[in-house]
């Protein structure tokens, strides 16, 4: 079965289709044909072999016609039996839309984007190579105005460099929730902000956690979201010094929505001796 992972970063692309060719051509460097259009299409590459051959998600670029099918692959480790899979997924693609086809591998580990970009063997003469997007090749979004205008990539960012140095990747984060605000659809940005958030380090969690004060949400939505989780991070902090909380206290913390007034809560709580003080 997917894992959450694996379904999530699927989802980006899946909702914006545009993404595939973009990240081929601005983070791989591939020259792409002229196209007007790009579509989801089915991802069951079954023909006449009698197993099933299905990829994650089949990207096709349009311009009158197929110019160019894109079969989205996502791994999140080694399968060596994608090696097999993944030349028959570009033959199944020539074959039903009679263009050129590629498969675009994308990993959020550096190990595995290194053994997808290994050239597979097909016979004496025939080499077959997938274009692998591991984490060093998604760009780095901390322009909020890119973000807003592509926000699955400004998410794809921080899934990619979240884990890395703190401050670069809060801006990640600053940038990607600004781009997740201007999703119109609640639920979809609601879902990317939680993306945002769990793709953070620990470290890098919590410094966004306690940032941006005086950031103006234009989404109430989020807003409130932002406002759960520094509530969280009030109870967590009196719980790990060991400050009892009575039900009254837990109960007005998870309430609070006023994110300046949590942020002075969390402040406090690194110093308060009762939870009292908190107040």
């Amino acid at each position: 079965m997917p894992s959450l992972s694996h379904e999530a970063l699927l989802l980006l692309f899946r909702n914006r289709p545009e993404l595939a060719p973009e990240l081929l051509r601005e983070a791989l460097g591939i020259q792409l044909p002229a196209y007007t259009e790009v579509r989801v299409e089915s991802a069951d590459l079954t023909e006449v072999v009698p197993a099933e051959y299905r990829a994650d998600l089949v990207v096709l670029l349009v311009d009158g016609k197929p110019v160019l099918a894109i079969a989205v692959e996502v791994q999140l480790s080694r399968d060596d039996r994608k090696r097999f899979t993944w030349p028959v997924y570009v033959a199944g693609l020539r074959a039903r839309f009679e263009c050129e086809a590629v498969v675009l591998v994308v990993t959020p580990a550096m190990d595995v984007a290194r053994w997808a970009a290994e050239p597979i063997r097909l016979g004496p003469g025939a080499i077959f190579s997938a274009l692998v997007l591991g984490p060093d090749a998604v760009p780095v979004v901390t322009d909020r105005a890119r973000a807003e205008a592509d926000p699955e990539l400004a998410v794809l960012s921080v899934m990619a460099h979240g884990r890395g140095e703190v401050d670069r990747a809060v801006q990640i984060a600053l940038a990607a929730l600004a781009g997740a605000e201007h999703v119109s659809d609640r639920d979809l940005s609601v879902l990317y902000f939680d993306l945002i958030d769990a793709a953070l380090s620990e470290a890098a969690r919590k410094a966004f956690q306690m940032l941006p004060q005086g950031y103006e949400f234009q989404s109430e939505t989020l807003r409130k979201n932002v406002a759960t989780t520094k509530a969280a991070a009030v109870i967590a902090f009196l719980e790990a010094r060991e400050i009892p909380l009575s039900d009254e206290q837990r109960k007005r913390i998870l309430a609070c929505v006023d994110i300046k007034l949590l942020d002075q809560w969390i402040r406090r709580a690194a110093t308060i001796g009762t939870a009292d003080e908190l107040f």
